[in-house]
């Protein structure tokens, strides 16, 4: 199964997630099928905190991908995406 789910990256105590379409059984970092955009959660005011491909979101969701609860919560909480 696809799940939408993050990727950790970045560097210890400044942590930077992609959000990434991957099968259900990889590892959180490991290979994922598309990037579908990006978390930053200690963005500053002049940068973005969060973008995502609505496009690509919906495309993935009508397939049949399952969003993590997460990802979910993100999404609702910055309606600007």
């Amino acid at each position: 199964m696809v799940v939408i789910r993050l990727a950790r990256g970045g560097s210890k105590k400044r942590p930077f997630y992609s959000i990434v379409a991957t099968d259900k059984r990889n590892r959180r970092d490991s290979n994922f099928i598309e990037r579908i955009g990006y978390f930053n959660p200690k963005a500053v005011a002049t940068e973005q905190a969060m973008r995502i491909a609505q496009d690509r979101l919906t495309y993935w969701t009508g397939v049949g991908a399952q969003v993590s609860p997460t990802v979910t919560r993100l999404i609702k909480n910055n309606p600007t995406v």
